[in-house]
């Protein structure tokens, strides 16, 4: 089998990865934007790398600094690449969510547990040329949740443990008879994002831990326009800040050595290429 072209030489290190929208473009005190060349393309955007209490953190805007890439256009494939072919074993994944529970409002957190895909036609593998099946039953980090959630608490914050993310195409938002059904599923947040960006960092053999942050009452739970573009935004930019501050004190805590499932994801698996980093 094939490798794929190698990434670019010897990029600078990190240890954790943050995947995130531009206003954590401040969370480095002193950074180094750093160009990462991946067999899948560019990524949405170079890497910004700095130290953040004391850890190493690279991050990548999810839709590049400039908001160009739509959901269903984000090249999902070269982000997570070049953040593991930079060191990174830890990921990170803020994210807007509509909620499907009346009782978890704007400004909500939730660290969700399970996934349920509603995307088409997004690459969502690196494993085009091999069957290389790799177990997906909890698609986030155990360990990172767990971080969070302990962290959140403590800030006067707390996120909810636990709940499903579905995942729609987008870039519409949903119906009122979609949300709806989502909410009668048992469903809790809907997102556009969070699919295939976890199952490509399990194939990579990361850790992934989605943070969700309830910008909107998804169609179906509310009454009157539905919601816009401009909702959304402004809500994410009236609690990014605090995100921010948030994220710094879970990189503090996360662990330095792995012993969660998802370091040994891909043990006893033959894979077609080396991977990188």
């Amino acid at each position: 089998m094939t490798a794929p072209p190698a990434s670019s030489p010897s990029p600078p290190r990190a240890e954790i990865g943050i995947i995130g929208g531009s206003g954590f473009y401040a969370f480095f005190d002193d950074a180094t934007e750093v160009s990462v060349t991946t067999p899948f393309g560019e990524p949405s955007d170079p890497l910004t790398m700095g130290v953040v209490n004391g850890r190493h953190v690279a991050f990548v805007p999810r839709h590049g600094r400039d908001h160009r890439f739509p959901p269903h256009r984000i090249n999902y494939r070269a982000n997570l690449w070049a953040l593991r072919s930079c060191g990174v074993r830890q990921v990170l994944a803020p994210c807007a969510v509509g909620s499907l529970r009346p009782e978890l409002k704007p400004g909500s957190l939730v660290v969700p547990d399970q996934l349920v895909d509603r995307t088409s036609g997004r690459p969502q593998t690196f494993y085009d040329d091999a069957a290389v099946h790799v177990s997906f039953a909890d698609p986030y980090c155990p360990r990172g949740r767990r971080t969070v959630v302990e962290v959140a608490a403590r800030s006067g914050w707390p996120a909810q443990d636990g709940g499903t993310m579905v995942v729609v195409e987008g870039p519409r938002f949903s119906t009122r008879a979609e949300s709806r059904w989502y909410a009668d599923l048992g469903w809790t947040v809907v997102n556009m994002t969070g699919h295939p960006e976890a199952v490509l960092a399990r194939e990579l053999g990361l850790c992934y831990t989605a943070i969700a942050l309830v910008t909107d009452l998804d169609a179906g739970l509310a009454e009157g326009e539905g919601v816009s573009q401009e909702e959304v935004f402004a809500v994410f930019r009236e609690h990014v800040s605090r995100l921010r501050d948030l994220l710094r004190l879970v990189v503090a805590e996360l662990p330095v050595e792995r012993d969660c499932p998802c370091a040994f994801a891909l043990d006893g698996l033959s894979l077609p290429f080396e991977l990188p980093g």
